[in-house]
């Protein structure tokens, strides 16, 4: 089968995508990216995500995805994908596992209202920049220096793997190759996750009563094609069954797609290297047109029926109220944060920190710390 082995990331002692910025003596039987890997599922940051949000704010289920739960089925669909492809598995494989560390307590709604605080202040919240201060700054494993000191793939992959940035407008950010696009390995993380959580959201949602199955086959063309050819072989298996089987098909259909659309775009622009995939004026991992087309017809779906919903509006409301009370609250009595937080203002500023403080925080931690607040300012 062919494969893109010479535009994929080396791995090897030579390759400077290896490099740290703190000397780590090799291990034995262990690639750069393994050991990253090895690092980040064993940083707090990654333990977290266990007690994130995904889609649902309020648990009334134990049976919902958490933002750990969602990131593991990410790195399934990445790491086949990649094996597929001929990449670096391992190197795909921690990007994966990393890219969701950086999001704030209550999913995209915490975000959003995060990111409103610190505009107030000149400031804004994006989570990717956020995990790679977490990985090097706010994790503390080692007695020689901050950070789980990642190889620079690893890094440059954090911050990314979903978005490109502008090398004028960050400045900081020069040693991650900005004028240049992401390895593979890199670009394919973003479309993992949209697989995953289309898949994920529609499984969630059902569960939730908040959609129907029936509507939603009528609705999301991939799903339909999908449940009618799993019901032609199973016309006595009951809706649920199938939909779940239907639910399976559709996340193969995508992740197939991805990768022959990919290894095909490669092919076309005659991509030979890592370096002319860097050099391409645009990503090329990608769904195919007609696949494209279908996604983005479930996305506007999802958004019109689940996360906009009246029941999952009025949790994003409350995690707004909370986020945003507690920022107006350690703003407003800095003192009052935890000391290896405010020793931190000089350096960073206040609403950076305090923001930092709050990204940290799983659902039940921050709604502890406004049950708090709420009682001191009663007082």
């Amino acid at each position: 089968m062919d494969d893109l082995k010479y535009c994929a990331v080396a791995g090897d002692d030579c390759d400077p995508l290896v490099a740290r910025v703190y000397p780590a003596p090799p291990r034995s039987g262990r690639t750069a990216f393994q050991r990253d890997r090895e690092r980040v599922v064993q940083s707090r940051a990654f333990r977290r995500l266990a007690g994130k949000t995904q889609v649902f704010t309020s648990r009334s289920s134990d049976h919902f995805r958490s933002r750990l739960t969602h990131t593991i089925e990410v790195a399934e669909i990445a790491r086949a994908a990649s094996s597929v492809l001929g990449l670096n598995e391992d190197l795909t494989e921690t990007l994966a596992l990393v890219h969701d560390i950086g999001h704030p307590p209550f999913g995209h709604a915490g975000e959003r209202a995060l990111d409103r605080c610190l505009q107030r202040h000149g400031r804004s919240f994006d989570h990717n920049l956020h995990a790679l201060r977490i990985v090097e700054h706010f994790e503390q494993r080692y007695a020689a220096h901050r950070g789980l000191n990642l190889t620079l793939g690893a890094r440059e992959g954090i911050i990314k793997h979903s978005r490109d940035y502008n090398p004028d407008e960050y400045a900081e950010l020069q040693d991650y190759f900005l004028a240049l696009r992401p390895p593979l390995e890199a670009q394919l993380i973003d479309l993992a996750d949209e697989i995953a959580y289309l898949t994920a959201d529609l499984d969630d949602g059902v569960e939730s009563g908040l959609l129907e199955i029936g509507h939603t086959c009528e609705n999301v063309r991939i799903l339909g094609d999908c449940y009618r050819r799993i019901a032609e072989r199973h016309p006595t298996a009951e809706d649920k069954y199938l939909f779940h089987e239907a639910l399976q098909l559709m996340q193969n259909i995508l992740t197939d797609d991805l990768i022959a659309n990919t290894r095909a775009n490669v092919k076309a622009v005659g991509a030979k290297s890592l370096e002319d995939i860097r050099r391409h004026p645009r990503r090329l991992a990608l769904f195919s047109a007609e696949i494209e087309t279908q996604r983005l017809e479930e996305k506007r779906y999802l958004y019109n029926t689940l996360y906009t919903c009246a029941p999952l509006e009025r949790e994003h409301e409350k995690a707004e109220e909370v986020v945003t009370a507690l920022f107006n609250f350690w703003i407003g009595d800095p003192e009052e944060l935890p000391p290896g937080h405010f020793q931190d203002i000089e350096a960073e500023g206040l609403a950076r920190v305090v923001a930092d403080y709050i990204a940290g925080m799983t659902d039940s931690f921050i709604l502890e710390q406004y049950a708090l607040v709420k009682r001191a300012v009663r007082r």
